[in-house]
């Protein structure tokens, strides 16, 4: 174990030296909390097959430490050790934080205080519905412990009773400005932590070996709760003149100060390798049940007639357990709001595959990361509005390759007089801005679960926006709604101009479109129901043969429908307008509030004939 400690060391200066830059005190104050763990058949690894269920999974949530993290799997045989001076250089797999581009990471992190939630997320897996015997490994930085998810994760994984999640706190003392909160206090961290309901164990010097391994010892044999080990550690431990030094944090030693440090160490082992060792089950795994043809997608549905009313948050219920007769690996998180959401129904039909978050979004989305990584298919919802506070996770689990569908209900104005903290407003633009993302709007119960359907089976990020107000069944149960499409629901050789909307303003579109047939005027109304991708060909279409699109959303301005449409038109544009929510909302009616930002059927009527007039 101390020649290994020694030849971590050795590569964690090595690799930021060579790069230039890095965080190698960060690094060498976890050395031998990791090493131990690793090497000493604690953490239970097939190399050979990194899927195999039975593997235990460590998580470093303090993903600036990656130099340590590469050079563990290095010692483990893993990574080339040449490869190690590649770090950080663009055509290395071995990145400045990790990703998923290094096949042994289990999710992207970096982003601070997510680890604990995707640790969280995967220990669910493995306990309820996996039923494996692994554990989850999450190696924490006391800085990150000032992150409000962190301790949203600790409280859920003591309500899951999580004894297979271990967290390690690195307890170096010195954050990026100086000292964290609590210092060196290991007392007030196992005060806090264990008052959640988690087992603390203590290790006064996180050098220890012997010490270390009786931590992780003791760890295992913890019954019906989760554990976290705090350890006192040195920041920069090893190199005399980084050892418990202000300042060094994310900085390379020169060339220098490299060699300096390496002499101070005498003679490194480099020929010196750790085994993981095994899991201790073999197991053969139950496959999960999985029909990937769509329940929904290509098959008609016959539970609505058309006009009749039904909410799309209502369809996304009724979708999501059709799905679920078909797919064991939908699993559906929600932020006690399922009875709003309508998520409840899969509750009620598949409790065991439903998992309840409370008001804890943050961590939600983190477990929603680490389910997906473990094969399942998360559904994720709760009101638009609140997706916003977990926006950052949102963000990382895109680069840790999750494929996660979010669902958020409750969308706009025209939800009336809960007001406007209640109004997801900002949605669709954010999640437009995440790569490769799918965003999703259904204006009736049809296109709600064909639409519900087609998630299940995309990758990445997929967004779905449903209405809480209940609206008319448009389409008949065997339509298809493929993503990248729209639907031309009124379309002649005449049209004046056209109208794109999308949920709930499509419907005061097709209202405006009644009352402008009175007047002889007749107009395109397009359900933009697919907003990224977008179906580009239709819109140009359209804009070239009624030469103006006015389009209509329950949304701000900014990056939303609107500029989707734009950007999607290019240079084919011709004339565009755009109705949006402009003004503060408040609490009123739904019709109210969307006469109030002038997005309803009485607007766009005023706007054809202002068109009309102008030609």
């Amino acid at each position: 174990m101390e020649r290994l400690a020694r030849l971590m060391r050795y590569w964690i200066l090595l690799m930021s030296t060579r790069a230039g830059s890095g965080h190698p005190t960060s690094s060498l104050s976890a050395v031998e909390l990791m090493v131990v763990l690793f090497f000493d058949r604690i953490f239970r690894f097939d190399v050979g097959n990194s899927d195999r269920k039975d593997n235990d999974r460590l998580i470093f949530s303090k993903g600036h430490a990656s130099p340590l993290f590469y050079a563990l799997w290095a010692a483990a045989g893993q990574i080339p050790p040449k490869d190690l001076e590649m770090f950080r250089d663009f055509s290395s797999y071995l990145e400045g934080h990790p990703t998923p581009v290094f096949q042994f990471t289990e999710a992207a992190t970096g982003s601070l205080g997510q680890g604990l939630s995707i640790g969280f997320g995967m220990a669910l897996n493995a306990k309820y519905l996996d039923r494996t015997d692994n554990k989850v490994y999450v190696l924490l930085g006391d800085s990150e412990m000032a992150e409000g998810s962190v301790w949203e994760a600790i409280q859920l994984a003591a309500h899951y009773k999580l004894n297979n999640l271990i967290g390690i706190i690195d307890v170096n003392r010195l954050g990026q400005c100086g000292e964290t909160m609590y210092g060196h206090d290991l007392a007030s961290y196992a005060a806090r932590i264990a008052a959640f309901g988690w087992k603390t164990i203590t290790v006064r010097d996180g050098h220890d070996i012997g010490k270390i391994a009786a931590a992780y010892a003791r760890a295992q044999k913890v019954k019906n709760q989760p554990v976290m080990i705090i350890a006192r550690t040195v920041k920069g431990k090893g190199v005399s003149f980084l050892e418990n030094k202000d300042g060094w944090h994310g900085k390379a030693l020169s060339e220098t100060d490299y060699a300096r440090a390496v002499k101070e160490w005498g003679t490194v082992d480099l020929s010196v390798r750790g085994e993981i060792a095994m899991p201790q089950t073999n197991k053969k795994q139950k496959a999960i049940r999985n029909n990937q043809q769509s329940p929904n997608g290509a098959q008609k549905v016959t539970r609505y007639t058309i006009g009749q009313n039904v909410a799309t948050r209502d369809a996304y219920g009724a979708a999501l357990v059709a799905l679920g007769a078909h797919r064991e690996d939908i699993v559906v998180l929600d932020a006690e709001t399922s009875n709003a959401t309508r998520a409840e129904a899969f509750k009620n039909k598949y409790p065991e595959r439903f998992f309840e978050m409370f008001i804890a979004e943050q961590n939600m989305v983190g477990a929603a990361v680490g389910l997906a990584r473990r094969g399942r298919r998360p559904f994720v919802s709760t009101f638009a509005a609140f997706l916003m506070r977990a926006a950052d996770h949102i963000r990382m689990a895109r680069y840790s390759k999750a494929h996660i569908t979010f669902v958020g209900s409750h969308a706009g104005v025209s939800i009336g007089q809960d007001g406007v903290s209640q109004m997801g407003l900002e949605d669709i633009a954010f999640f437009r801005t995440i790569l490769d993302s799918t965003v999703l709007y259904p204006s009736d119960a049809i296109a709600t679960e064909k639409l519900v359907a087609a998630a299940a089976q995309q990758e990445g990020i997929v967004y779905i926006r449903t209405t809480r107000a209940r609206t008319p069944v448009l389409y008949d149960g065997d339509m298809s709604f493929p993503i990248g499409g729209s639907k031309t629901v009124h379309a002649s050789d005449h049209d004046a101009c056209t109208i794109v909307a999308a949920g709930i303003t499509l419907h005061e579109a097709l209202r405006a479109y009644e009352l402008l047939a009175e007047e002889k005027i007749i107009i395109r109304v397009i359900d933009l129901y697919s907003i990224k991708p977008i179906d580009e060909k239709t819109l140009r279409k359209a804009a070239g043969e009624t030469g103006a699109i006015i389009i209509v959303e329950d949304h701000y301005a900014e990056g939303g429908i609107g500029e989707a449409v734009r950007s999607a038109l290019g240079t084919h544009a011709g004339t565009v307008y755009s109705l949006a929510v402009r003004k503060m909302p408040h609490s009123g009616t739904p019709q109210k509030m969307l006469d109030f930002e002038e997005i309803s059927a009485e607007t766009i009527v005023k706007m054809v004939r202002q068109i009309l007039k102008q030609r």
